[in-house]
């Protein structure tokens, strides 16, 4: 099953594209066209969607978030098709150059990205009346950049936000370069949150100040129950975190609730992340990854 839906939030137009090869798309990704700029390429199960997308008013430019294959998935097809220029932060143009490996649930969900050329960024991107200034934020990935036009108080998030309270991790995911990537986007002026997989038409800032709360309120039970010398399965008992086990069991442990509370605990002190699966507990298998 296939969806594609078109949607029009004013000056901003967005492709929410998903792919499955049975029932429902487990879930879907937008891209978005802002007059001729386009950010992020959508997942390469839905190429011939996100070329017709574009085909009678084809892009000037493409700003990639990241080089996940959700967000880059058809930027071979652009570059080949449009001649498009493509732009991202340095680690995400050698990404997609030299093409990178992914898991077998990606390939089911998104695709494998074909390699293409893309250009680094060198500073702020200007479009007609509008500035795309990019604003590094890693920790869902080293590479990742978010874009704020402030001439509109928009914010292209890529997978800064995904909501407001998060039920998984993945397991190169880092919570505490997430916390300093969502308080540096804070201090900008914006309302719009043009989200890879859920956007907020207004009041975006809101939302990603709640995830940037639930954070920090985590780390910070963590870090105390850690500090007390309770294991990885006590604090989640403690904090009645439940397991996302859909997630984990699809993803091979690639995506869990588990993660998010390693991570936690890695940035609690520079040895707790290789004691995390030595301390003794009722849990004494190492990490999935």
């Amino acid at each position: 099953m296939n969806i594609r839906k078109v949607h029009n939030f004013g000056a901003v137009e967005a492709l929410e594209a998903g792919w499955s090869p049975v029932g429902r798309p487990i879930m879907t990704a937008f891209c978005y066209r802002a007059g001729p700029v386009m950010v992020d390429t959508g997942l390469r199960h839905m190429e011939s969607a996100v070329t017709a997308w574009v085909e009678d008013l084809p892009p000037e430019t493409v700003l990639l978030t990241h080089h996940h294959e959700d967000h880059s998935g058809n930027g071979a097809a652009l570059r080949r098709r449009f001649g498009v220029p493509i732009y991202g932060h340095p680690e995400t143009v050698e990404a997609v150059r030299t093409g990178f490996r992914i898991r077998p649930y990606q390939h089911l969900i998104w695709g494998q990205c074909r390699p293409f050329e893309a250009y680094p960024l060198t500073g702020e991107v200007h479009s007609g009346r509008w500035t795309f200034v990019p604003v590094h934020t890693p920790g869902h990935s080293a590479d990742h950049t978010a874009y704020w036009v402030p001439e509109e108080g928009w914010l292209f998030s890529g997978d800064l936000y995904l909501g407001d309270r998060i039920k998984f991790f993945r397991a190169d995911e880092r919570i505490d370069q997430q916390i300093d990537s969502l308080q540096r986007v804070l201090e900008l002026d914006f309302d719009a949150l043009w989200c890879g997989h859920r956007p907020r038409r207004r009041k975006g800032k809101r939302h990603l100040a709640a995830k940037l709360a639930f954070l920090e309120d985590l780390r910070g039970s963590v870090a105390r129950l850690w500090g007390q010398g309770q294991t990885r399965p006590e604090i989640m008992k403690t904090l009645k975190l439940r397991e996302s086990w859909g997630v984990r069991s699809l993803t091979l442990g690639n995506a869990s609730m588990r993660n998010l509370i390693d991570s936690a605990i890695a940035s609690c002190s520079p040895s707790a992340a290789t004691e995390v699966d030595h301390r003794p507990g009722p849990e004494s298998s190492s990490r999935a990854r």
